[in-house]
Order: C-alpha cells, then structure tokens, then sequence
C-alpha cells in the first residue's frame, strides 16, 4: 500500500480539449494520482476502469463533505441539495420521487414525441447546405423533450442554455457566475408560484405536490432537484450528439459502415458512449475516512473525482480503445456512472441519441465537416466534454422529405 502525497500534475486548458490524452498519460503512470485541476482544485484523478468502477461504489466516498451542510436558503443550498450530491438515506428518498418518470417503459411512450420533435429540427435544416449542429440540432432536441417532461417553458430553453453553461464553466468571473445563479432561483420560484396556483400533469408538479402535501422535500431541496433534472436532462444528450457526429465525420468508415447496416444503430450508440463520454469526470466525492483504491492511500477529508472517460477508454478493459468501432460491444461502460449514482435519465439519453442519429443520417445523404476539425473549439469545463460548435454541410437525400418529393417520416 503506498499513498503518493507528490502532486504528479497541473492540469492545463489540454484538458478541457483532449482529456483522452492526460488520461492516458496519468493512467500509464498510476491509475490513481494526485493531480491539480485546470480551476486550481488538488484532487485525486481515478483513470482506471477497475479503479473508477470500484470507486464510484465505494459508500466510504461521499458525495458531501462529512459534516457540511449547507445553510438553509444560501445559494449552495439551492444547488447542492439534489440526489446526486446526497448520500444514504437522503438519496434514496430524493431519487424515488423521480425514478417513476424515468423508467424504461414511460421513457419509451416518448418515442412518437421525441421522432416528431427531430423531424421538425431537421425540416429546418434541410432548407439550408451549412448549419451548426448544436444550435440546430442537438440542443434543441433534449432540452425541448425535458421542459415537456418537467412542464418548464420551452420558449425559456436560451436562458437555460446560458445558466448551465456558467455551472459547468471554468473560466467565467465570479460576478457572471453570481448573476447566472441568482436569476436561476428567482425564475424557478416564480415557476414553483405558478405551479401552485395551477398544477399540471407534469414532473415539476409532482415534485412540488410531494413537497408540500407529505413534507419529502426541503424548498431547497425542491430547487435543486428542479435545477438538476434541467441541466443533466440535456447536457449529457447535447454533447453526445454532437460529439458522436464529430466522431463520425472523423471516422468516414464507421460512418459508412452504420449508414450501410441501420441495425448496428443501438450498438453504435453504446460504443459513442464510450468512445465520447459526455460526462468526463464525475462530480466530486469526498473521503470521509480513510480508502486505499488499487493500493494508494487516500486520507480522511480528501476530493476523488473519478473520470468516467478515462475509465472508458482504459485498454485493460477495452482493445484498442482510442478507435471508435460501432460494432464493438461497449457493455459496461461507464458513461452514466455506476452504483447508486447511476444516471436516472439514461434511458431517455439512449432513446434521445438512437432517434437523433438514425433519423439524422435517414434525411441527409451527406454529412461533412464545414472547418477543419482543429479549429473546433471545447468548452471550458473538467465536468462535461463538449463542443462550443459544429458546423457541417449537409446535402439531403434525394426524394427524401428534405429533397424533391416525399419521403419515409419519422420512425
């Protein structure tokens, strides 16, 4: 058993763009390593996927601090207190109230909705030979499908957009982030307001009604559950679709090999997964006693972030795992987690990703890159691995419901 005090490395903007390569670099040295995050945060990095897997059961790492709790009405009790930042017994009664909404049969009901929905973004698209993917497509489409879900007003989605990109920023001023936080709260009270003069058939209704008729929610609890459910129900989809096209395009005979076989589609989704990992590292977990993983040991009070790309790109777990291959079969990844943290939304990300991309190279019989791929730019966050833009030419297919005359509609 050893415990490495040393910090092994400062982590650069290198990370935010390609996060594979450090990964890569720190797992050949030591699967677990203390490292210094991009935003100045000591951690210990867990790259491994034996490693991660294990740690992100561990119920010695806690998702809050031993002892903290925020003070009640403060702006971190109004993010922190949902089911992902809880532990036992908290977490299994935050997580009950939503894990109804999210199982595989109601999220296959959306089917008809979610195809619709696509259809319509690519109606639009088809009108024009270069669009940006995110702002056209893979944005559009989860956040439409979660403010229906949770009954937010779609028309708000911009301004959801701009506050989730503070959250998951680290390069935005304190002021901005601040600002950013303060009218989050404001428009959900407002909302929470609403919903109480009026319910409706809705998830947010739910939360609200279980908040004040049995008393299972905290008003901040509530607010942080609301702000959770928002940002994870799209930001997880929107990167993969959009990073699952870059991987395509980059990959022209995968991309082939799918448009000639559309049965490897669910195949295909699981190995972008994999190969993107919206999610790059998990949130923070906190040591609230001592824990040795893969023999070093981690003192009380320390941060592990388990890195979920890492963990998924591991060649002791995956053969050649910086290839992308969509036959592959990429079972076990852990690109939704694992343990009691395990993403309550994957099977609406799934359903989400299968339709986007089978629908998507269904309408345009060409897909191409509009800039060269090393002018793409990565948002600035350790949390999520994401594109600012992608823009790509598109040519619809002839005859289809983009060309001339009519076409297949939505499966």
């Amino acid at each position: 058993m050893t415990q490495a005090n040393a910090v092994i490395e400062h982590l650069g903007a290198e990370y935010f763009s390609d996060p594979y390569s450090v990964h890569a670099r720190l797992r050949e040295r030591h699967p677990v390593a203390s490292v210094i995050m991009p935003g100045g945060a000591p951690v210990w990095l867990v790259t491994g996927y034996a490693q991660a897997r294990a740690a992100l059961a561990d119920p010695r790492l806690l998702k809050l601090p031993k002892g903290w709790r925020p003070e009640p009405g403060s702006v971190e009790a109004a993010l922190e207190l949902h089911m992902l930042n809880s532990d036992p017994p908290d977490h299994e009664r935050l997580r009950k109230l939503v894990n109804k909404a999210f199982t595989a049969r109601r999220v296959a009901q959306l089917r008809p909705r979610i195809a619709a929905i696509t259809a319509g973004l690519l109606d639009d698209m088809s009108t024009r030979q270069e669009v940006d993917l995110l702002p056209a497509f893979a944005f559009p489409l989860p956040v439409t499908v979660i403010c229906e879900l949770l009954g937010v007003p779609v028309t708000d989605r911009d301004q959801f957009r701009a506050w989730s990109a503070t959250i998951v920023s680290e390069s935005v001023s304190p002021e901005v982030a601040q600002d950013h936080v303060t009218a989050m709260i404001g428009y959900f009270r407002n909302l929470f307001a609403a919903r109480r003069r009026e319910p409706a058939d809705d998830l947010l209704s739910a939360l609200i009604s279980a908040r004040d008729d049995t008393d299972r929610l905290s008003e901040d609890e509530l607010l942080s559950m609301a702000w959770l459910l928002l940002v994870a129900g799209h930001e997880t989809t929107v990167n993969l679709i959009a990073g699952g096209v870059l991987a395509l395009l980059l990959n022209p005979g995968e991309l082939a090999r799918l448009r000639a076989d559309p049965a490897l589609l669910g195949n295909a989704v699981e190995e972008m997964l994999r190969y993107v990992s919206p999610v790059n590292d998990a949130t923070f977990r906190f040591t609230g006693e001592p824990v040795e993983i893969d023999g070093t040991r981690i003192g009380p009070g320390e941060v592990v972030l388990v890195s979920l790309s890492g963990a998924n790109r591991d060649p002791s777990r995956y053969a050649h795992p910086e290839g992308l291959d969509v036959g592959r079969d990429s079972g076990g990844h852990l690109a939704f987690g694992h343990g009691i943290h395990y993403c309550v939304g994957a099977p609406l990300a799934r359903l989400e990703a299968e339709i986007a991309f089978g629908m998507l190279l269904e309408r345009f019989g060409s897909l191409t890159l509009a800039v060269p791929p090393e002018e793409l730019r990565w948002r600035p966050s350790s949390l999520i691995h994401g594109l600012e833009s992608l823009p790509v030419r598109l040519v619809p297919v002839p005859g289809g419901p983009g060309g001339a005359g009519g076409g297949p509609g939505p499966r």
